[in-house]
């Protein structure tokens, strides 16, 4: 964590100045967010960042979250948090997903029994664990993030959105109607909308995009309990399917006894919804109770529970932009979250697809806003995030069905468990990758880091900081702030002196009017203040001279013109192979790997292809 830039400050580094930009309660913004769920406040925590938008974030409900919901956080998700700067209270908090039980019927056919014990997690999937915390606790951390922001972001509750409008031709092109908590009328005027108000989302309805796909008909119970059991796997993640009653999920809650029970219920009938079964907590306990016999439940205390259908639905678009008018308009509403797929809860990816939708959104607003990209980039968020929740639906629809199943022998019985294997990188959010796009160049160069792939997210991996000698993950240095980073991995024998490519690299970044630095920072800003640019060498970080690296590894920055040390990393050899070999990178070329606000790959080329830097950044970038 960087401050004391232009001031030496007192108190909590996190809670930034407040800026003389702040816009309070205004009618007119630059966004307008309807919903405070995580897709809302994932976007709400990224927009805070950048005192010069005005933001609003209203919400139906009369308060924050406070308990029930989603719980599971992916691994990938874990990254994201790291980005906004709260990772380190998730983990601190959170029941941590170590190891998956499976149970199946004896080979009688009565009782259970434990059919495996594995990792959840393969090695070197991330650095981060999968856990599991309330998504009450992960929606506190994001509001913290927006209250201590320079802009001091608060939501508006009891804001029940009753009306929206486009007028292309308004400099604020959408008007939204909200009536207040005491039936009062709100009209907020914005440049852009996003709706993440939920599966019976009326931004989707406003925009005339409908939720498509069909329901499963089975009906599932959860709920949070406080419970004694002689079941051995309760502090377990624990996939339970039993010969004749039905299937369980278990998973451990933070603060060592709480769990949550996943339980399933019937098929419904006809035109039979949950709602019409009448389901009640005792029902839920009881049915427990048959799935998990022999074993006993005696539960205490039902922190919360619900009852719902699975069902797997997904929209077309995630914009306000028909195909036919993409050529010639950009979109001004968008849809997140819930309000543009909905699944089963069992595959823990709810709350992850949705913060990852906005996690996309969030960077390419900001950017377009702030004159650093044209409006087309917007076309990217609907191209890339919806071929991703058509992905989810299908993975969704084939894990809610063989969980269900109620094994016959042995074969059917395994098939659950071989699927939550092959598909662990995808659970653990690290699946993603997108096609080449306007943002996703080819994979053209992709054999000088085989192991950091364009369009996935980047694969962190441990370091050394030349500055300082401090070792740490190379990926946490991509902080949710907006700003593209472009890495250099040096070539064999280049320590950054004069006449190596990193150093010519440097030279043309900082001093050639074509370069995507020179040409795409703000006049008066610092150096690093929309492409971030970094360089990791081969040799140990204690035979590398910090003084002979090149001005733009040790930029000059603020009021004072102070150096920034934090822009030069070693491998780092006491934590196993180094990052060279840990993610294929050309020891001989070195390689360029371009990442893109959200932490995903962009581009890797070589090192001396300086006008491919020029060719990609060009067709989106806006110069100053």
């Amino acid at each position: 964590m960087q401050y004391h830039l232009d001031r030496v400050s007192t108190g909590d580094p996190a809670i930034s100045q407040p800026s003389g930009a702040i816009h309070g309660a205004t009618d007119a913004v630059d966004v307008l967010i309807v919903g405070c769920g995580p897709a809302g406040l994932t976007l709400a925590a990224q927009l805070a960042q950048f005192p010069d938008i005005s933001t609003r974030i209203f919400e139906s409900k009369s308060g924050p979250l406070e308990i029930g919901q989603a719980d599971g956080i992916a691994c990938r998700s874990v990254e994201m948090f790291e980005a906004f700067g709260f990772a380190e209270k998730v983990l601190k908090e959170a029941y941590w997903v170590n190891e998956v039980a499976f149970w199946r019927p004896n080979e009688n056919g009565t009782g259970l029994r434990r059919a495996d014990r594995i990792q959840d997690v393969e090695d070197d999937l991330s650095e981060m664990p999968h856990v599991i915390l309330s998504q009450a606790r992960v929606h506190d951390f994001y509001l913290e993030i927006m209250r201590n922001s320079a802009s001091r972001l608060e939501p508006d509750y009891s804001r029940e959105l009753i009306g929206l409008t486009t007028d292309p031709g308004a400099d604020y092109p959408t008007t939204a109607t909200f009536r207040g908590p005491n039936g009062e009328t709100e009209i907020i005027r914005a440049r852009y909308v996003v709706g993440c108000d939920g599966a019976r989302s009326k931004v989707r309805k406003a925009m005339g995009h409908d939720l498509k796909g069909e329901a499963a008909r089975q009906l599932w119970g959860v709920m949070d309990i406080l419970a004694i059991t002689d079941f051995p796997d309760i502090r377990l993640k624990a996939a339970i399917q039993s010969a004749d009653q039905g299937s369980i999920l278990i998973i451990p809650r933070e603060g060592g006894y709480l769990v949550r029970l996943y339980i399933e219920l019937d098929t419904l009938q006809g035109d039979e919804r949950a709602a019409d079964r009448g389901v009640t907590s005792e029902m839920l306990i009881a049915k427990a109770g048959d799935i998990l016999a022999p074993y006993t439940l005696d539960v205490k205390e039902v922190a919360w529970w619900s009852a719902y259908e699975i069902g797997q639905r997904v929209c077309d678009a995630f914009d306000d932009v028909p195909d036919t008018e993409r050529s010639f308009r950009t979109p001004r509403v968008f849809i997140a979250g819930d309000a543009c797929h909905t699944h089963s809860p069992k595959a823990g990816q709810g709350m992850n697809v949705s913060m990852a939708d906005t996690f996309n959104l969030g960077w390419k607003l900001a950017a377009v806003l702030r004159k650093q990209a044209a409006p087309s980039l917007l076309h990217t968020y609907s191209e890339e995030r919806c071929a991703k929740a058509k992905e989810l639906i299908d993975f969704d629809r084939d894990m809610a069905r063989l969980f269900s199943v109620k094994p016959k022998n042995e074969i059917e019985a395994e098939q659950f468990q071989s699927y939550f294997k092959k598909h662990g990188r995808y659970t653990a959010g690290v699946e993603t990758r997108y096609d080449p796009s306007l943002i996703t160049a080819s994979d053209e160069f992709q054999h000088l880091a085989a192991g950091m792939k364009v369009g996935m997210r980047f694969h962190s991996a441990p370091v050394v900081r030349l500055g300082d000698g401090k070792p740490m993950e190379l990926g946490h240095t991509i902080k949710a702030d907006g700003r593209w980073r472009l890495i250099a991995f040096a070539g064999a024998g280049d320590n950054g002196q004069s006449g190596g490519r990193i150093a010519s690299l440097c030279h043309y970044l900082e001093q050639d009017p074509r370069s995507p630095v020179t040409k795409y920072t703000p006049s008066g800003s610092n150096i690093d203040a929309v492409i971030d640019v970094r360089a990791v060498f081969q040799s140990s970080h204690r035979e590398i001279a910090l003084e002979a690296l090149p001005h733009l590894l040790l930029p000059a920055k603020g009021r004072y013109g102070l150096l920034d040390y934090e822009k030069a990393f070693c491998p780092n050899h006491k934590s196993g192979p180094d990052i060279f070999d840990q993610r294929g990178i050309d020891r001989q070329s070195g390689a360029i790997v371009i990442v893109r606000p959200d932490q995903f790959i962009a581009k890797i080329q070589p090192l001396e292809d300086h006008s491919g830097l020029e060719r990609y950044f060009d067709e989106f970038m806006i110069s100053t």
